[in-house]
């Protein structure tokens, strides 16, 4: 395992993509929201994916330095093309576009089409959290096609992720993000790399056997070469049996159909597709009672009393927070596979000796 300091990794990770044709404030951007992924737990959106997204721009699939263009503008409602760009450029300019159509109107939708990988979710959900504004975000990745329906073995599903923010004063908000298969896709990267296992039973082979090893999804691989989910023989499982299967497919429906990029297919360039609704409390909540009923809500939750072998009852956002904290004073900790292969996509890129050697002083 190796421990990395966060503005190190940052500075780090910078580097890499403006060796890749980042500008260096698009290179500095994807840095510091992989990293925020990996201060807040969520090692599977991480720093893990700078070799999957150097590899996607060398296949064209990410373009460099993309402005996104609106090409659907009302009061209340737009539509944002990424045009392929990074998500990490692109998105912001969407959930920012839906923000101010939503301080104007007290209600807007934005969808967002043909965005690169979009990264943590809760990012979106906390910047509009951050002024005051509840988000819904339904999310799919066309032409990833990773997860198998309830009751099937073959992969139809992208791992579609569901996010909700709602705000919180003078507190931190409260998110959920979830991807809507038992693990998300990145976490499977996580295990391949010498990271975190998967659960009992997250993969699903053909011939219906569960698995945790991730090359049923993967297939063949090397401890530091690339992983390509088309080369396994399995999926991820769905999570919550026909639950998780059915939100699934409405994110698929929503986040891909809807938006325009396209509910996900094998023969589908990859994009991010997110259909993001915002709500402003205070147009509704003229009594002002929205935020003491959320504080009274959590704390009975918090108060239920835990099951054997549980501290205590939890409620969204609050495993991210503990682990923002101790890795902020400590460092992000990688797997040494995972630092080996973002090693070795800094070299392919020319990244020099000096800087690797000083990302890890």
């Amino acid at each position: 395992m190796v421990t990395i300091k966060v503005d190190n990794l940052i500075n780090f990770v910078s580097e890499v993509f403006s060796h890749s044709e980042s500008s260096p404030e698009e290179a500095k951007r994807i840095a510091t929201y992989l990293t925020t992924a990996n201060l807040t737990g969520h090692d599977s959106h991480g720093v893990i994916r700078v070799p999957v997204y150097v590899r996607w721009k060398k296949m064209g699939s990410i373009v460099p330095n993309q402005t996104p263009e609106v090409v659907v503008d009302t009061p209340s409602l737009a539509v944002v093309d990424g045009k392929f760009g990074y998500g990490q450029t692109v998105t912001p300019v969407a959930v920012k576009l839906g923000i101010e159509k939503c301080k104007n109107a007290g209600l807007a939708a934005v969808a967002l089409r043909n965005s690169g990988h979009l990264g943590r979710v809760g990012d979106w959900a906390e910047m509009a959290a951050a002024e005051g504004l509840v988000s819904i975000h339904f999310v799919t990745a066309a032409g990833s096609l990773l997860v198998a329906p309830y009751g099937g073995v073959e992969k139809r599903l992208s791992t579609a992720p569901y996010c909700v923010g709602i705000p919180r004063q003078g507190q931190d908000p409260i998110v959920l993000d979830f991807a809507t298969s038992v693990v998300a896709e990145g976490k499977c990267l996580v295990a391949s790399r010498g990271g975190k296992k998967l659960p009992i039973g997250a993969l699903v082979d053909a011939d219906g056997t569960l698995s945790e090893d991730p090359h049923v999804l993967y297939g063949p691989y090397t401890p530091d070469g690339p992983r390509d989910h088309t080369k396994g023989t399995g999926a991820i499982r769905a999570f919550g049996d026909h639950k998780g299967s059915g939100l699934a497919f409405i994110c698929e429906l929503l986040g891909g159909a809807l938006t325009g990029t396209g509910a996900t297919s094998s023969d589908r360039r990859f994009a991010n597709g997110m259909m993001a609704f915002y709500i402003d409390p205070k147009v509704i909540d003229t009594s002002n009672f929205f935020d003491g009923e959320i504080t009274r809500y959590t704390d009975f939750i918090r108060a239920t009393k835990p099951i054997a072998g549980t501290d205590s009852v939890l409620v969204p956002g609050d495993p991210e927070r503990k682990t923002r904290a101790d890795r902020t004073r400590s460092g992000i900790p990688l797997p040494d596979d995972t630092w080996a292969a973002i090693v070795n996509t800094a070299r392919e890129v020319g990244v020099s000796e000096v800087s690797i050697q000083r990302a890890t002083s």
